[in-house]
C-alpha cells in the first residue's frame, strides 16, 4: 500500500500519523502480532513470552471495569470475577506504552442505565439506545456522563500524545451487546455522540477511531473512521488467511482504510495472509482458552507465527512515539 493515511482528526498528533503510515507501509508485507488481556496478571502475554520468546507488537486492554454502571448488588459470582480481575488494567497499559508499544482498547460498557451482572449483554439490561441517541432523555444524559467520565481516563494518553487503537461499541452488528440491539441507525447515531464529544468537546486527537462490524448499513462514514477492522472466530487450528472475510469487510466503504482482524480465536498464519496478498496490516488473538491453550493454536504453531519474518513483534517495531 506505502501510502501516508491522513487522520480524520486534523489535530492528531506526529504519533497517530505515524502508526497509520506504518500500519499502511507493512500492509502486504508483514504482519502485527497482537494479544488482548483482560485482567492485571496479564496471563496471555506471559504465556506468549514463554512460549515464543517474543512479545507481541499489540496488546489489547479490557476497561470493563471502569464502567461507571456496574451493579455491585444484583450481579454473579462470575461478573465480580471479571470485574475484580480487571481492575486497574490502565495502569497495565502505562506500561506497555514506556515499552512503545502499540495499544488498543476494548470497552465491555455496562450499560449507562438500569441493568445487572455482565449489563453490557442485551440480556441483562432493560436500557435502550434508540432513546440514549435523544437529547435531554434519562437515558441520553446517562450515556453523555460515562462517556464524558471515560475521556476524563484517557486524558493523561492524549497529555503524553500515545497512540491509541480505540475500537468502542464492537460487534455493532449482533444484538448480543446494547448498542447494537436497536438497529443500524441507533448504532450509528451513538458512534457519532461519542465521537464528537471525545474530538470536539475533550480534544483526546491521540485515538485512532477503529470502526468494528461487518454490515455497510453500521458504518458511521469515512470521516468518522481511520481504520476498519472486524472480529472472527474461525475453526480450531484453522491459519488460513481468511480471504474472504477480508473482501466481504472491505466493502463496507469505497474508500481506501487500513485492515485489522478485531479480535481472533485461531490465529491466521502471517506467510499465508503475505502469500495470498491479503491486506490484513494485524491481528488481535483474544484471551483465555483462545491463547492459553492448544484448543485453536498448538503451541508450536504460535511459536512459527511469532518467529516468522512475516510476523512484527514487538522487538521490531520502529519508534512510533
Amino acid at each position: 500500500m506505502g501510502k501516508l493515511y491522513t487522520p480524520t482528526n486534523k489535530n492528531a498528533p506526529q504519533s497517530v500519523k505515524n502508526v497509520l503510515k506504518y500500519l499502511s507501509d507493512i500492509t502486504l508485507k508483514q504482519v502485527i502480532t497482537g494479544q488482548h488481556t483482560q485482567s492485571m496478571g496479564m496471563e496471555e502475554y506471559r504465556y506468549i513470552m514463554e512460549v515464543t520468546g517474543k512479545e507481541p507488537a499489540l496488546l489489547g486492554f479490557e476497561l470493563l471495569s471502569y464502567s461507571p454502571n456496574i451493579n455491585y448488588l444484583d450481579t454473579d459470582d462470575e461478573c465480580m470475577s471479571e470485574v475484580y480481575d480487571n481492575l486497574g488494567t490502565l495502569r497495565r497499559a502505562w506500561e506497555w506504552a514506556e515499552k512503545k508499544g502499540l495499544i488498543t482498547f476494548t470497552w465491555h460498557w455496562f450499560s449507562p442505565l438500569q441493568g445487572r451482572s455482565k449489563s453490557f449483554f442485551t440480556r441483562n439490561t432493560e436500557f435502550d439506545a434508540s432513546l440514549a441517541v435523544v437529547d435531554g432523555t434519562p437515558e441520553n444524559k446517562a450515556l453523555i456522563s460515562d462517556i464524558d467520565y471515560m475521556a476524563g481516563l484517557l486524558r493523561p494518553f492524549c497529555d503524553k500524545e500515545i497512540p491509541i487503537l480505540w475500537r468502542p461499541l464492537h460487534e455493532c452488528e449482533g444484538d448480543w451487546f446494547w448498542w447494537g440491539a436497536k438497529g443500524a441507525e441507533v448504532f450509528k447515531k451513538l458512534w457519532r455522540i461519542m465521537h464528537h464529544r471525545f474530538t470536539d468537546i475533550h480534544h483526546l486527537d491521540n485515538l485512532i477511531w477503529v470502526f468494528n462490524g461487518t454490515k455497510k448499513e453500521h458504518y458511521p462514514g469515512d470521516e468518522v473512521v481511520d481504520i476498519i477492522s472486524r472480529d472472527m472466530y474461525p475453526p480450531a487450528h484453522d491459519h488460513s488467511s481468511r480471504a474472504d472475510m477480508y473482501s466481504e469487510l472491505v466493502k463496507i466503504t469505497d474508500a481506501e482504510k487500513i485492515v485489522l482482524i478485531g479480535e481472533t480465536g485461531t490465529l491466521p498464519h502471517p506467510e499465508n495472509i503475505v502469500r495470498e496478498q491479503v491486506g490484513w496490516a494485524s491481528f488481535m488473538t483474544w484471551s483465555h482458552e483462545f491463547c492459553l491453550t492448544d484448543n485453536y493454536t498448538k503451541a508450536e504453531v504460535l511459536r512459527e507465527i511469532y518467529t516468522s519474518p512475516y510476523s512484527v513483534t514487538r522487538e521490531d517495531l520502529p519508534k512510533l512515539y
